[in-house]
């Protein structure tokens, strides 16, 4: 039965990869191949491992994966929300309609700075749904948008890198005592700029980043009343505020981030309902348009079932053991590969490929139960790095890849053909300044 759980996800990926060809929502395959890996386990009698690494009961290990997989989808549904709260009140026009270039290549510069330090500050994933949102401003025509999307995805993969909060797997590091926020910052922060610089400055030489952006004609007047009149300024420094706040919250409680992202989004959906857009604003007749009820009704709800069916399978590799293992098939891969490359550097840079393909998040639980080095050590930094930027060489291989393809309806195939390349090289040159940089100090 084990070998039918490794082919369902092989099958189901597959389906999820040529959704466009087979004519089928990536939803659809992401949950059936999340039921039947499941599915397969408890008919199989496969022991499964729980969360302290030992064999243990199958309700309770599938529940530990659900709460686990709860608390980002709750995460993902909060900043959701909120972003589109703000939107609703046209909070995002105080910024864009302050933006005046409309160069290809500058608004690219731009946009990559941005994720950069959004995703440090926030996260990669919320920053990634600000941007995505701000782009669909900025960018009207979708297939140029999309160019700008794939590249705040990996910028916003390389700003999480080198922040504690910027990524779930750096979270996890230093939560386990493996890293901390000054030797992150000091090792991490020269190879993530050049992570995103270099595919930047090679993007700005493509066809797709010549010229000028496609849009309509502005009406500056219009837009300055449309400001005016609406809550904007109030709307986009509660939104923002609240976010920025969720980083902060879980440091000072040491709580999970969806329990402060619940907080920042009562606190939004509380100004937001006695908030006033319009000068003469009538409650009954133009409340629905602007409230938290609204925002809820815009939420691609699709990209978050994806993401749920997409957990739960990569949950069920890493519970599910192979004959005579007592630990995950992810750890037992993990360990295999460890024994085979005997290049340590070169098996971090792989580590950092498979978060492509699989979720890092179990890689690096693996990781964390393979080495006992100090804290700080450069062997954690570098398991942070490409744990964190590995992923953007496929748009299912991060939070933020997934957020972005389930709000832009990214096709795989495109983002493999146009981007993952520039995130490979990306990926390679700044893992190459990491070990330089080790080298030397």
């Amino acid at each position: 039965m084990i070998y039918a759980v490794i082919a369902a996800f092989i099958i189901g990926y597959g389906c999820i990869v040529f959704e466009h060809p087979l004519k089928l929502d990536k939803t659809v395959p992401a949950l059936i191949m999340g039921a039947i890996i499941w599915a397969c386990i408890s008919l199989g009698h496969i022991p499964v491992v729980g969360s302290d690494h030992h064999i243990a009961e199958l309700d309770d290990v599938l529940l530990h994966h659900i709460g686990k997989v709860a608390e980002i989808l709750f995460f993902l549904i909060g900043a959701m929300t909120i972003v589109e709260l703000v939107d609703l009140h046209k909070g995002f026009s105080v910024i864009t309609n302050r933006i005046s270039t409309n160069s290809k290549k500058g608004m690219m510069y731009l946009i990559c700075v941005l994720a950069f330090f959004l995703s440090a500050t926030l996260d990669n994933l919320a920053a990634t749904i600000v941007l995505v949102s701000l782009l669909r401003r900025l960018v009207p025509v979708r297939e140029e948008r999309l160019w700008f999307v794939s590249l705040a995805v990996i910028a916003a993969n390389a700003g999480g890198a080198w922040s504690p909060i910027g990524d779930v797997t750096t979270t996890m590091l230093w939560i386990g005592k493996k890293v901390t926020t000054g030797g992150l910052i000091s090792h991490l922060v020269i190879p993530a700029v050049v992570c995103i610089a270099v595919p930047a400055l090679i993007a700005s030489f493509l066809p797709a980043f010549k010229g000028k952006i496609t849009q309509p004609i502005r009406d500056v007047a219009a837009e300055a009343e449309t400001e005016k009149l609406l809550s904007s300024k109030i709307m986009l420094f509660v939104g923002v505020g609240a976010l920025v706040s969720v980083p902060i919250f879980k440091t000072i409680t040491h709580l999970p981030p969806y329990v402060g992202m619940m907080l920042a989004l009562g606190v939004v959906w509380l100004v937001s309902e006695y908030i006033h857009p319009e000068e003469n604003f009538d409650k009954v007749k133009d409340g629905h348009s602007y409230s938290a009820h609204h925002a809820l009704s815009r939420i691609e709800l699709a990209s978050i079932l994806f993401f749920l069916g997409i957990l739960v399978a990569v949950a069920g590799l890493e519970s599910a053991t192979l004959p005579g293992q007592e630990v995950g098939l992810l750890a037992s891969m993990a360990e295999a590969m460890d024994h085979a490359i005997p290049n340590q550097n070169l098996v971090i840079i792989v580590l950092g490929f498979l978060s492509a393909i699989i979720d890092n998040v179990p890689l690096v639980a693996a990781s964390m139960g393979m080495y006992t080095f100090p804290t700080d050590d450069t062997l954690w930094h570098f398991i942070a790095y490409s744990a964190g930027t590995g992923g953007s060489m496929l748009i299912i291989g991060s939070a933020a890849g997934v957020a972005a393809m389930g709000m832009e309806r990214i096709d795989f195939i495109w983002y493999l053909k146009n981007i993952a390349w520039l995130a490979l090289v990306g990926f390679l040159a700044g893992a190459a300044v990491f070990i330089g940089l080790q080298s030397v100090f």
